[in-house]
């Protein structure tokens, strides 16, 4: 797909119009290049190295699809624990014996969503601190590689656990889970962390490809759950075969992520990389040691930054504890629409499906712009989200008993809301963080940017626990 059109250059500062065959780049092709709509997020006076004067093909879009892989990845962990709600409540009900028909609810599983929620974001934000320290210090390959074996392990422990009769131990369980949730969630940052901060060496689309992939992670794992809830006669079988689904996923990074040195288009992007990374350019000292400067990456991204944070924010603090606890006003019917499938579908499965839509809708449509108070201006509108699902008929309810919205269409189409601009508002600043800083901090800045999306969602993870309780 590449050599069949002239290739623009991506939003990376730094990379020039690549040159084909033995063309020489003109001030003709320069003058071209400022008509670009990108033109306006690229410093003019950054020589590039002979090595990325030239572009190779993705033949195939192989790099686009391990991206996308790898974007699944690096959610995947965490949409597979919060969506499998029947199963957490089932092991932390007073009554989980596999001979009950029914489990009795208990504070545990009626507030597991919020204890969730903060034990995996607060260690994410100190995961994603050492991550940046370390960017210089270890590889990329190293980082990646050690997550995801790390990941993989603490599923198949996970997966082991659902055999498991807990009913006398369920603190224990509980909290067991939670460290769980902790490590994999650490580990899940350094690994997505990681990967936008390769991204931001490559063209505007591969990091489109690794966001939109994070949210079908979350799609999958809704839809896994949806089919294992059909499939399977019991709880425990729905989620033996859920968590092992999420075994052999992992494994499938694992292996993907191996093969990406192997191509030429990716070893292209990372060649040039190396020119102009700040371990070579630094004088004197232990280069390649030094921790990335931070103040320039905020001088130009703090806007976006903040807009991230801020659309995480929202969208955690009201997903998945509070639209997770949203019932269809005839549940009493007994139709298994109202009871079994509802929350899976309207909270998870629709929530997830709009955020993917959301982040897909970048690749062709990327306004408002990175320097546009438009764009923040959006994200603040998000906040009116949160009472429209609190007024839906979330239960149980102890404090505001009043329900606004007591019909089933509502939730439907306010988590499609939520999802929707969650992804597309979420995506914009995401992508335009690496490009509009020089390209010797684009992995640095793609790490920073994942930082401020992991703080959103610690800070909207401990607003959603007094949300719940107050409700």
């Amino acid at each position: 797909m590449d050599s069949t059109e002239p290739v623009q250059p991506s939003l990376n500062s730094s990379y020039l119009p690549a040159a084909l065959g033995n063309h020489i780049i003109s001030d003709d092709d320069e003058e071209r290049e400022d008509l670009s709509p990108s033109a306006s997020l690229l410093p003019k006076n950054s020589p590039a190295p002979l090595a990325v004067r030239y572009s190779p093909e993705d033949s195939y879009c192989l790099v686009y699809i391990i991206f996308f892989l790898m974007g699944i990845g690096s959610l995947l962990p965490w949409n597979f624990f919060i969506t499998a709600k029947h199963y957490w409540h089932f092991k932390l009900s007073n009554n989980s014996d596999h001979s009950s028909g029914e489990e009795q609810s208990s504070d545990l599983s009626n507030y597991f969503e919020s204890y969730l929620a903060i034990a995996s974001t607060v260690p994410s934000v100190l995961c994603l601190i050492l991550n940046y320290v370390l960017v210089n210090r270890l590889s990329a390959n190293l980082r990646i590689l050690s997550s995801l074996f790390v990941i993989l392990l603490v599923f198949v422990l996970t997966t082991v656990l659902v055999k498991v009769d807990v009913s006398d131990c369920r603190m224990g369980f509980f909290a067991s889970t939670l460290a769980s949730v902790a490590v994999v969630s650490g580990a899940s940052n350094i690994f997505s962390g990681s990967m936008f901060g390769i991204s931001g060496h490559f063209p505007m689309r591969i990091s489109q490809a690794l966001i939109s992939g994070q949210a079908m992670g979350g799609t999958l794992s809704a839809v896994a759950s949806i089919v294992d809830l059909a499939a399977a006669n019991n709880v425990t079988d729905s989620a033996l075969a859920y968590f092992l689904t999420a075994d052999i996923f992992i494994l499938l990074c694992i292996i993907s992520y191996l093969l990406l040195p192997k191509l030429a288009y990716s070893r292209h992007y990372m060649l040039g990389a190396t020119h102009t990374s700040p371990g070579v350019m630094s004088e004197g000292g232990d280069a390649a040691s030094a921790v990335p400067p931070l103040q320039p990456i905020l001088q130009k991204t703090w806007v976006l930054g903040l807009s991230v944070f801020y659309v995480f924010f929202i969208s955690i603090m009201v997903f998945p504890a509070v639209s997770s606890g949203i019932q269809s006003v005839h549940k009493d019917s007994g139709n298994p629409w109202t009871t079994t499938y509802f929350v899976p579908l309207t909270s998870f499965f629709l929530y997830n499906a709009a955020d993917l839509c959301g982040r897909l809708a970048t690749a062709w449509l990327q306004v408002p712009g990175p320097t546009s108070r438009v764009l923040p201006a959006l994200v603040l509108c998000r906040s009116v989200i949160v009472p429209l699902l609190v007024f839906c008929n979330y239960q149980p309810r102890e404090h505001l008993q009043t329900v606004l919205f007591a019909d089933d269409v509502y939730p439907v189409v306010f988590n499609c809301l939520l999802g929707l601009s969650n992804g597309y508002l979420g995506t914009l600043p995401m992508i335009y963080g690496p490009k509009v800083v020089p390209r010797e901090l684009a992995e640095a800045t793609g790490v920073v940017m994942s930082f401020f999306l992991t703080l959103g969602l610690a800070a909207g993870s401990a607003f959603s626990v007094l949300l719940v309780h107050s409700i």
